[in-house]
């Protein structure tokens, strides 16, 4: 059978099969090959694009994110310039990332993390420095460009909770968050510290101010993360944090809210948050030593700056743009789950990435200690 006899859908259905995200590289060059050897490849529309070497290999956090960012970012770069951007999704973790480049077998070319990581990854040698005469420093809001990270979004850690449960009186305030007589039920935290302790503190009346919260009092945080353990439970990954709630097991979470965002939407959601003393994250590319794509992912990096690929991965779901020239474009059904939008970002305090960056890993097997004995 000839190619234009093909059945209707054909060259949709190959054309999917080559962008999904889940197709894996080996088969993907079989595929080509077998499409090339039949003189099909230039046949199907941006066919030849794919049998180039050019390739960036982004990681992230799975979920939400594995969905939306090839549609905002990965595929938007790939039609404009032919290099194709796959993505993965198991977590860039700091093991993972050092266990890369001290083996030099780096497989991923950069990584969804955030400005704490790039100091604490950077600082000791993981990470290469992002090249500034691509990426635009002056595209993200002050202090968002560091040495070995630069801004991609915003995100916030915030108080979600399941509407249900609480009628017209919902929890506000990490002081209500920790208040287990007016507000009943089991409550859900990071098994991480990021985000744990400022809120702790400012359930413990420590006004929602950074420049009082930083540097953190650890033994006045972790004595109030030991208070609530009995009412908590912790969760390991942001898939976990939306399904503690989905399931009933908690009624409400200190979450991402880039989880919360879709969270609210879904079709019968009960669940709602607010902006009120949440903690801002400035999430960051990083770039392993040694990638394999070398400088050219910084083009990627650049790519990402644009205001409307941005104001995409707000649509999708909730990350606040991190150049500002994107919050002139936000429609206003959009405004409530920017968390840069002037209302919101007030309404917050800014999690310090060198304080974290410097003190995340010490600081963290007190905190294991105190949720787990």
């Amino acid at each position: 059978m000839k190619f234009d006899q093909q059945p209707d859908g054909f060259v949709d259905a190959v054309k999917a099969v080559l962008d999904g995200p889940d197709f894996p590289g080996s088969k993907r060059r079989q595929l080509i090959k077998l499409l090339a050897s039949a003189g099909m490849l230039s046949l199907v529309p941006g066919g030849a694009s794919w049998a180039s070497d050019k390739k960036i290999v982004v990681c992230n956090w799975g979920g939400d994110m594995l969905r939306a960012q090839p549609v905002a970012w990965g595929r938007p770069f790939q039609k404009a310039t032919g290099t194709r951007v796959d993505y993965d999704g198991t977590g860039p973790s700091f093991g993972k990332i050092r266990t890369m480049v001290e083996s030099k077998h780096v497989v991923w070319d950069v990584c969804d993390a955030n400005l704490a990581v790039a100091y604490t990854l950077g600082t000791k040698g993981f990470l290469e420095p992002i090249d500034y005469s691509i990426v635009d420093r002056n595209k993200v809001r002050p202090g968002f460009a560091t040495e070995f990270g630069v801004s991609n979004f915003i995100y916030s850690f915030i108080l979600a909770y399941d509407k249900s449960k609480f009628g017209d009186h919902p929890p506000r305030t990490w002081a209500d968050f920790w208040n287990v007589k007016e507000f009943p039920g089991m409550r859900s935290l990071s098994a991480r510290t990021l985000g744990t302790l400022e809120g702790a503190l400012m359930a413990d009346g420590v006004p929602a101010d950074a420049s009082k919260i930083y540097p953190i009092d650890e033994k006045r945080a972790l004595a109030k993360v030991a208070e609530l353990k009995p009412h908590t439970i912790y969760w390991h990954t942001s898939s976990e944090s939306q399904q503690l709630l989905r399931q009933g097991q908690v009624s409400m979470a200190m979450i991402y809210s880039t989880r919360a965002v879709p969270l609210r939407k879904e079709p019968g959601s009960t669940f709602d948050f607010t902006w009120n003393q949440g903690i801002v994250i400035p999430a960051g590319w990083v770039v392993p030593k040694g990638n394999p794509a070398g400088k050219e992912v910084f083009k990627f990096l650049a790519f990402t700056q644009k205001p409307e690929t941005q104001l995409e991965m707000l649509r999708l779901v909730g990350a606040g743009p991190a150049n500002p020239a994107t919050n002139a474009i936000v429609p206003p059904e959009l405004q409530r789950d920017n968390p840069a939008s002037e209302e919101n970002f007030r309404q917050q305090i800014m999690a310090d990435p060198v304080w974290v960056g410097k003190n995340q890993d010490r600081i963290y097997h007190d905190y294991i200690k105190v949720i787990s004995g």
